[in-house]
């Protein structure tokens, strides 16, 4: 098979290469790369990461974003990005392809296919876009599960739990939903969905540690600038 092939001169792994980017005092912002290609195009255009989104590579094979694409199929986008740019990836990991074993193996999978980041969300499977009404969530406590069971099964992968509480629970369920997954271990937070710039600030304040958030075309979240994310 013919790979598009990057010079893998890094020499840490990814996760701790991540983990260097996100302890800047600046604000890290990340494209979406669904292949290889795009993955070289955004490493020309001067970004440290990558990001690989579940909802793109649905789409690239004309699929709806309501978790039907298998970890077989995401590890083989991350390896070829990986491969072809070697720089670290956060990747889009769904609700971890199932219960707490399942989670495990998907960390693993990843990290071996040289992920440097994950995110592991707290929907009933099968879930849907994070942008779409009716969405379902398991138990708090499951999916704090599943994010204590991902930190044991890492080498070096950075857990990013995300939440998609704020759309079903309000915003407090979502930041106490939040402090919880901290607690279980997390890394970074991730809460999808936040309507307004005020929400943003009221979660940031109320919970600890590193958040992410992203930008879609067509997703419930406002634009945002990277400065005034940074603010």
């Amino acid at each position: 098979m013919t790979w598009l092939e990057g010079n893998g001169k890094s020499g840490k792994p990814a996760g701790e290469r991540i983990q260097e980017l996100i302890e800047r005092p600046e604000i890290l912002g990340v494209p979406g790369a669904h292949n290889g290609l795009a993955g070289m195009l955004a490493k020309e255009a001067g970004f440290e990461a990558l990001y690989i989104s579940g909802g793109a590579l649905t789409a690239t094979m004309g699929l709806p974003d309501l978790g039907v694409m298998t970890l077989e199929e995401l590890c083989f986008i991350t390896r070829q990005v990986s491969r072809s740019t070697d720089l670290p990836l956060i990747v889009d990991g769904d609700t971890g392809y199932g219960e707490v074993l399942n989670v495990m193996r998907t960390v693993k999978e990843l990290e071996r296919n040289g992920a440097g980041a994950v995110h592991i969300e707290d929907q009933i499977l099968p879930k849907k876009c994070g942008h779409l009404n009716d969405k379902r969530l398991i138990a708090p406590e499951d999916a704090a599960a599943k994010i204590s069971a991902a930190t044991k099964a890492r080498s070096h992968l950075r857990i990013i739990a995300r939440t998609d509480a704020a759309s079903v629970e309000g915003l407090e369920g979502a930041i106490k939903r939040a402090n919880l997954y901290v607690e279980a271990g997390a890394d970074i937070i991730f809460p999808d969905a936040l309507p307004s710039e005020e929400d943003f600030r009221a979660f940031a304040k109320a919970v600890p540690g590193p958040k992410m958030a992203n930008m879609t075309e067509f997703g419930r979240t406002p634009y945002f600038t990277a400065s005034e994310f940074q603010d």
